[in-house]
């Protein structure tokens, strides 16, 4: 019983160990780790009523003897219509149309129209963040200004305008007839609420470059796991360029930059946070790779993340007085409620923009695009803000571009083989 309360009045000095700015440990409750506790404990608030009711109706054997006004939705929660399809040729999303009769100067629109969109939505968005999350808000010659610390409304606003986008698109447009049990949706959306969470947050404790090579790098955990639990095997492509991304990210992460800002020094609490974005987001998206083995599109997909995404936080934030402490924060400072909907904004957008462009040219075309946003997402973030990349540091960036795009090419080359293969036989499984 004494473990907990020692714990929590240890959190102060484990903070206060870091060289992170002081306007991060004004009292205990800002850390990063009893703040993650607090929400957790919010969303089990929903998620055991939930896993209780759930369980009590499908040992009741609701869907024999149910009957009244609730049964249609108590059957698609619950239930669903337990209709499965076979994967898709790329695991998760439906084939991409081949366009007929399609000029040359078409598709090349297309395409730029495409990167162009990636690139907009996810470069303002990166810009964004990192101005939300490391830079006060109100700030005058008298007053140094204040920080917004709550993580967790911005991952709420994201949700709730993915939620209507989403919901507006299934609702104009011809849709799959859905299968799903809607509360299958919450797991994925759970570890999506905390990734995006530890992602917001670590960028109190790192610099933003460093987030970004850590979100390249997730593919070695990806095939470690896949190597000790689902004894997959890689070919030594996969393996040469997973250990090329560990050099650059190592080459980047201990290069030394003189007059480093304090801010921008990769703490413990950020490294820990970004093994928490990367643990969650493998397995939100393996989650959702299994439920497109039923008949549904990603738009439905995105719009049954959502709704659960919008009542875990909405709850959580409802529960500790957050929401109302968020909105005051954004009636005293209108830049933040600018920067704030533009992330949104960026945010559903650039979801879209990632189903259009891979179901027009692919997944091959859309990692290229994507990658090339990770290596200019970098670039802005230090002409913007200011951070030093040594020369040893820059060599090791490019050497992890330099993977990615082998992976790329290694996987493409390896997809066009596999479709020459006889029936019956299968590639080797790659990450």
């Amino acid at each position: 019983r004494l473990c907990v309360p020692l714990l929590l009045a240890a959190l102060p000095a484990m903070a206060a160990g870091e060289d992170v700015a002081p306007a991060l440990q004004d009292a205990w409750g800002d850390f990063w780790l009893f703040r993650f506790f607090v929400n957790a404990a919010g969303y089990a608030s929903i998620v055991v009523p939930g896993f209780l009711l759930i369980h009590y109706f499908k040992r009741k054997n609701y869907l024999e003897t149910g009957r009244g006004i609730c049964f249609p939705v108590i059957k698609s929660c619950v239930f669903g219509s337990e209709v499965k399809s076979a994967h898709q040729e790329d695991g998760s999303l439906p084939a991409r149309a081949e366009p007929a009769e399609s000029s040359t100067a078409r598709q090349v629109f297309k395409l730029l129209f495409c990167a162009a969109g990636l690139q907009a939505s996810y470069l303002t968005w990166g810009v964004l963040q990192e101005r939300v999350m490391t830079r006060t808000y109100g700030a005058t010659d008298t007053d140094p200004g204040e920080k917004f610390k709550d993580s967790q409304f911005l991952v709420f606003m994201n949700r709730i305008l993915a939620f209507t986008v989403a919901g507006l698109y299934c609702a104009l447009t011809k849709q799959p007839r859905h299968g799903a049990p809607m509360y299958k949706y919450s797991f994925a959306s759970l570890s999506n609420i905390l990734s995006s969470w530890c992602q917001y947050e670590a960028l109190k404790y790192i610099s933003f470059p460093t987030q970004v090579l850590a979100k390249a790098s997730k593919v070695i955990p990806v095939m470690m796991m896949g190597k000790l639990v689902s004894r997959k095997s890689y070919e030594y492509w996969e393996y040469l360029t997973a250990a090329l991304i560990s050099v650059g990210v190592s080459m980047f992460l201990l290069s030394s930059a003189p007059n480093r800002h304090v801010s921008t020094v990769t703490t413990f609490s950020g490294v820990v946070l970004l093994a928490g974005y990367i643990v969650f987001d493998s397995f939100t998206s393996n989650w959702q790779d299994a439920l497109f083995t039923y008949k549904m599109s990603p738009v439905q997909m995105m719009f049954g993340v959502n709704v659960f995404s919008c009542l875990f936080t909405v709850g959580s934030l409802l529960e500790q007085g957050a929401l109302l402490e968020s909105v005051r924060f954004m009636a005293r400072h209108s830049e933040f409620t600018a920067h704030a909907v533009l992330l949104s904004v960026c945010s559903a957008c650039g979801q879209l923009f990632i189903f259009y462009t891979i179901n027009q040219f692919g997944a091959a075309v859309f990692t290229i695009i994507m990658t090339l946003r990770q290596a200019f997402a970098i670039l802005l973030s230090c002409l913007i803000y200011g951070h030093t990349v040594t020369v040893v540091g820059g060599l090791g960036v490019a050497v992890v571009f330099v993977a990615l795009f082998l992976r790329v090419y290694a996987r493409s080359r390896m997809k066009k083989r596999s479709k020459k293969l006889p029936p019956g036989e299968s590639p080797v499984q790659k990450v």
